[in-house]
């Protein structure tokens, strides 16, 4: 039996090329999508499994309310790793306090790398699992020591020893490799960990007036094998309070984000866990679940609108004795073997495609070859998509009546198209939705790219101040560099421009409502930073050289003077501090706002102080009348000459800009390559359904072109059932898609409004994709000879 309907099916797919292809292709291609956006998902969930303690690790968070209002913070104070140790030491297993990440140059004998690492206390190595290659998990013991990831080491060293070498980092003294290990994967929090180094050596250079109020580090914890991860987070709330009190109305809380939630769920809103990247996992998932739901449609359609030419079929079969149960089998053997072709095209796909979508989405998936749970899902996944695509065409085609179509009486009847024509109003109306999504990313992205900047970034360059050597000579390095007419002027910070991130409380004013906890942004500059970035005073004036109490001046941006409550805040005095280290600031100027964190979020209240002690980035501003690389050259030159020892490093302040959007262009990215995919599905659908109908009206169109019909009329006459299905299909999708966008833009504060003209070119764009695709049928049935026509019949 199986064979016979081997016999059968292969015969179909033989004599019926054009119409197999469209299906097979059809389906390979929403299978290939829909595995592609599975190894994305999988990636995603897996995210940081590659550590053998995922369940046990976590991060110290910390809430502080300012002002009525929660912030969350990844950062903590030097101390509170001590006081977790000490007063809740039975919960944990490790307690580490690290620095942030960053890149720091390696120096080894006449060789200057680049390398991201971090400084992490010795446990570091249990609590993520770090495969040792060489050396022991004791090997950041020694407080001079480095460990290496094995593809840092072999650049360094390439393929010489490795144990036992003398590094420097920066300025630091020479520093003992004492381990190798092995590269951590992407999918990992700590994938970009090239090098570890003993966080003694941050700590034994502290000033001693760092305490508490200094949230500068960060601070991992591994919990006990038989503790649980909430209980331990509820125990440790008040261990910051405990120690500072609550009298500034801070309220501060620490509590552990799991390493499970480091991926998907890293968004906070008022103190509470809300939506991250999940959002993604979901959108992609439902994406790609439609998708392969327009394939499956297209075998439905295709298949059922070609059951008059097996009717007779049907009815020899039933009257020789085939029962429907029979025939209901025959048609889903054939549905399954279609679905084995295309699932093996598809797999075919994914491996060419997997290149190019992995640039796309920025990842390093791989068909996981030797993973029988992914063959298993995959098969079962496959069965599924054979069952849901020929369930349709069986239960339909089994049901012809043999009487009927043996007597030649059969008749599909003129109900028959409408189940066709509602499975085509849901393709595209899926496809149009895809379209107006895509186009409201892309217009929310560059809504955002689009708001005022506050400042200038044009030919701005940064670059970081690694030696004292610069911060001692600025301004002999300042007027150097001036002179080489490379940079028109050139101003020190404290941070950068485009992400600051130091925040300050314990300011007092008049008019202070007492009951209130403050915080501000902080920048510390010097007195040209206004002229480099050349930003707008709105009121007073900027820092002026010829003003020596601008040291104690400061400058607030639009959001402090509001967040203030200051109505006329020219003059007004500000104190910063309530021990011996307080100091006065008068405010002598106002300045439009800056956008110098998020370009999604409303601008932080920020104020700016003269200072030249806490120096670590330069902000030039190049001469335009020069090229760029010249420029930059001179500026080189001039540097090394201050700080022969250094990699000259920079960039420019509109690039790093330009990568706050990495997350939402890459959704978008991803999201058009989907939605080109279904409306290729869709055209395909579409394209075997036209063939379809200008085959059965052969005979039609050859009388019509007899009588005088022209080609344009024949072409109308088979194109506009089509096109208004795909009219049903905007009117659908439009509102949808409206509900929809909306609901996704409304989770940034700072969003576009959805324009008119995205559903206006979105559903043009459909009915023009529809009339191409049907055109190109329905012509060449208008325009074959009429005696042709009436032949074939």
């Amino acid at each position: 039996m199986i064979k016979n309907y081997l016999k059968i099916t292969w015969r179909n797919i033989w004599n019926n090329k054009s119409y197999s292809a469209i299906n097979i292709g059809g389906l390979a291609v929403g299978m290939a999508v829909a595995i592609l956006i599975g190894l994305w998902i999988y990636d995603e969930l897996n995210f940081n499994k590659y550590h053998k303690n995922y369940s046990q690790v976590a991060q110290v968070m910390q809430n502080q309310t300012f002002n009525g209002e929660v912030e969350t913070w990844n950062s903590q104070a030097l101390q509170l790793a001590p006081e977790l140790r000490n007063a809740y030491g039975e919960n944990f297993k490790h307690v580490i306090t690290a620095s942030f990440p960053e890149a720091a140059q390696i120096n080894y004998d006449d060789k200057k790398l680049f390398k991201t690492g971090n400084y992490f206390e010795p446990g570091i190595i249990d609590m993520i699992s770090l495969n040792m290659l060489q050396g022991s998990k004791s090997s950041l013991k020694d407080p001079n020591s480095i460990i290496l990831s094995q593809s840092a080491a072999n650049s360094i060293f390439g393929e010489g020893k490795k144990l036992g070498e003398i590094l420097k980092i920066d300025n630091s003294e020479g520093l003992k490799v004492t381990g190798i290990y092995e590269d951590i994967p992407q999918n990992s929090s700590f994938s970009n960990l090239e090098f570890i180094v003993p966080f003694a050596l941050i700590e034994n250079n502290l000033p001693a007036w760092v305490g508490w109020g200094n949230s500068w580090f960060q601070t991992y914890v591994q919990i006990g094998d038989n503790a649980d991860m909430n209980a331990v987070s509820a125990k440790i709330k008040n261990a910051k309070s405990d120690n500072i009190g609550n009298s500034n109305g801070y309220n501060p809380e620490v509590f552990l984000q799991p390493m499970s939630n480091w991926r998907l769920y890293s968004e906070f809103e008022n103190g509470e866990l809300a939506d991250g990247r999940i959002v993604y996992v979901w959108l992609f998932g439902i994406i790609g679940i439609f998708v392969l739901l327009l394939a499956c449609i297209n075998f439905m359609n295709l298949s059922t609108a070609r059951s008059e030419k097996r009717a007779s079929e049907i009815g020899i079969r039933k009257a020789v004795g085939s029962n429907r149960k029979q025939l209901i089998i025959q048609f889903f053997f054939e549905s399954l073997l279609f679905v084995g072709l295309s699932f093996i095209i598809s797999i075919l796909l994914v491996y060419l495609s997997l290149p190019f979508f992995n640039n796309l989405s920025e990842k390093n998936t791989q068909i996981l070859w030797s993973n029988p749970t992914f063959w298993i899902i995959l098969v079962g996944f496959s069965l599924l998509t054979g069952l849901i695509s020929g369930s349709y065409p069986a239960i339909y085609l089994s049901s012809f009546q043999p009487v009927k179509v043996l007597k030649g009486t059969f008749n599909v009847g003129r109900f028959a198209s409408i189940p066709r024509k509602a499975l085509v109003v849901v393709q595209f109306t899926v496809s149009i939705t895809l379209i107006i999504g895509t186009l409201v990313v892309f217009e929310q992205i560059q809504f955002a790219k689009n708001r005022p900047l506050g400042y200038d970034n044009d030919n701005l360059v940064i670059i970081p101040i690694k030696t004292n050597e610069i911060k001692k000579k600025y301004n002999s390095f300042r007027n150097t560099l001036i002179n080489t007419r490379a940079v028109k002027e050139l101003a020190a910070t404290d941070t950068k421009i485009t992400n600051t991130q130091v925040t300050n409380s314990g300011f007092f004013w008049e008019g202070k409502d007492s009951d209130m906890s403050e915080e501000f942004n902080t920048v510390r500059v010097s007195r040209e930073f206004g002229k480099v970035i050349n930003w707008e005073i709105k009121e007073g004036r900027d820092f002026s050289p010829e003003m020596s109490t601008d040291s104690s001046g400061m400058i607030l941006n639009e959001s402090a003077v509001k967040y203030m409550g200051l109505e006329d805040p020219i003059g007004t005095i500000v104190r910063w501090g309530s021990d011996e280290y307080a100091r006065n600031y008068k405010i002598i100027g106002v300045v439009k706002n800056l956008i110098t964190q998020s370009p999604y979020e409303p601008v932080k209240q920020t104020l700016f102080v003269m200072s030249y002690d806490r120096m670590a980035f330069l902000n030039l501003k190049l001469n335009p009348q020069q090229s760029a690389s010249e420029a930059i050259a001179k500026i080189e030159r001039v540097y090394k000459s201050y700080d022969p020892q250094n990699i000259f490093e920079y960039s420019f302040a509109d690039s790093e800009f330009a990568q706050k959007f990495g997350d939402e262009e890459r959704f978008g990215r991803l999201t058009s390559f989907f939605t080109f995919l279904a409306i290729l599905i869709s055209c395909l659908g579409l394209f075997g359904l036209a063939h379809f109908v200008a085959e059965q009206r052969t005979k039609e169109i050859g009388i019509r072109k007899i009588l005088g019909a022209s080609v344009l009329k024949l072409w109308q006459l088979l194109s506009t059932d089509f096109l208004i299905l795909v009219i049903i299909s905007v009117f659908i999708a439009s509102p949808l898609a409206y509900f929809l966008m909306t609901y996704w833009v409304q989770g940034y504060d700072y969003h576009t409004t959805i324009s008119w003209w995205i559903f206006a070119v979105s559903s043009i764009g459909a009915i023009s994709i529809t009339l191409l695709t049907v055109s190109f049928q329905a012509i060449k049935a208008a325009i074959i000879n009429p005696v042709d026509s009436l032949k074939s019949e």
